[in-house]
């Protein structure tokens, strides 16, 4: 049995407890011999904090030598080809993983599944790289229920008007022009087709009808729309600043007064701007244009923008778009609408089958309106959204659509941005 004489409390100076008189009476302190050699050996034992950052620094530089040295200061030389490899073990590896990102980049798989751009480049150059078929187009349409309605129009207004429905209003008709339309056509000095766009045996023609949706934007489709023997442009679609997406050349820019380029860079490489008359009034500015006499104070308040009054180009220039165009085109588009009446279809689907009567091949860029996403681009040059195509009710884009849709459908003509 073991029995402990002494007892060691210490008193907590904040207890407000006391110890009990025998305890305190055979309380003693540690000896202070003892005391001094514990408090040294913990000394000795723990580092302090400086010395143990010092430590740390140390280890922590030891390792990352230990790995980088062996990567910049290789032990042994590497057996290399000069010409294909680094001699730096640290340029080879980079070397190497280069080469694994540039074939996983143009692999299939990545082109298919994450690069829609790239697939949709070489779908475009594909298809400039087949040889053009004579009478592409004519032999599809046959096959539609509207073919009839298709072919055989004619293109542009000649000197006597022939063919124009003189029992419509402009833009379905000339009724009510027929003196302004005689003034425009003395000054235009060649009115109809072209030698560069007549049908010759032997001849197969590529169009492209390059439209101004948001779509187009970011296509990188350029270059190869001015492989185009035509390239057809609606109203103001800019071009300087745009050539990466929408190309450098036009053949032909259909559009009216108002919807006239303002900025004369947008006519360089132009050959034919051609009138799409809407109303009487068009086709004094068409003449105003073209003499460079100016129109009245009072004609000008007629139209509802300010027109401009110079085209940099030369009479021969310019045409005037036939109204049957027009005519034929609202009626193909009246089958697939549900609304009744005379259609006014957009210069987007006139220009359309305009270039059906021009070209074996006709292809498609920048066309399609998206008004599930009303917050797209609407137009590929500007900030204006989808949303606002549903505030208009002169065009029936929900048919044209349709239209367009059964077009590529039979293989008539080639949507290349895909978002018919």
């Amino acid at each position: 049995m073991v029995i402990l004489n002494r007892l060691s409390v210490e008193d907590d100076p904040h207890d407000g407890s006391t110890l009990l008189p025998e305890a305190a009476e055979a309380a003693v302190t540690m000896p202070a011999a003892h005391k001094q050699a514990t408090q040294s050996h913990s000394k000795n034992f723990f580092l302090s904090r400086s010395e143990n950052r010092v430590i740390s620094v140390v280890l922590l530089v030891a390792c990352y030598s230990a790995i980088l040295l062996p990567a910049y200061f290789p032990l042994h030389k590497q057996s290399m080809n000069d010409d294909q490899y680094p001699k730096d073990l640290v340029w080879t590896h980079l070397y190497l993983a280069s080469l694994t990102f540039t074939h996983f980049y143009s692999s299939p798989f990545y082109l298919s599944f994450f690069c829609p751009l790239q697939d949709l480049l070489n779908r475009s150059a594909s298809l400039l790289a087949r040889p053009c078929q004579s009478h592409w187009c004519v032999k599809r349409l046959m096959s539609l229920p509207c073919s009839s309605g298709l072919m055989d129009i004619p293109v542009f207004v000649l000197k006597d008007g022939s063919g124009a429905c003189w029992d419509m209003p402009p833009p379905l008709g000339l009724r009510g022009s027929k003196e302004h339309l005689e003034q425009a056509l003395a000054a235009v000095p060649q009115p109809g087709l072209p030698p560069s766009l007549t049908r010759s045996e032997g001849r197969c023609r590529r169009c492209v009808v390059v439209g101004s949706g948001g779509v187009l934007r970011g296509s990188h489709l350029g270059s190869h729309i001015d492989q185009y023997d035509v390239i057809i442009r609606m109203n103001n679609a800019p071009v300087l600043g745009y050539e990466r997406d929408a190309g450098s050349h036009t053949t032909i820019r259909l559009m009216y007064p108002e919807g006239a380029p303002s900025s004369a860079n947008d006519y360089n490489k132009t050959n034919i701007v051609a009138l799409v008359v809407f109303k009487s009034l068009d086709l004094d500015w068409l003449t105003s244009v073209i003499t460079k006499q100016p129109l009245s104070f009072w004609s000008k308040l007629w139209f509802w923008k300010e027109v401009v009054d110079d085209i940099p180009l030369r009479p021969e220039n310019f045409r005037i778009l036939h109204p049957e165009i027009i005519r034929k085109t609202g009626e193909v588009l009246q089958k697939y609408s549900q609304k009744q009446g005379n259609m006014v279809p957009t210069l987007g689907a006139g220009a359309v089958v305009m270039a059906l009567q021009l070209c074996d091949h006709v292809s498609l860029a920048g066309f399609g309106y998206d008004m599930q996403h009303p917050h797209a681009p609407l137009h590929y040059y500007e900030t204006i959204q989808m949303a606002a195509m549903q505030a208009q009710v002169v065009h029936d884009v929900s048919a044209e659509k349709l239209f367009l849709r059964e077009l590529v459908a039979a293989g008539a003509v080639t949507d290349l941005t895909g978002a018919l």
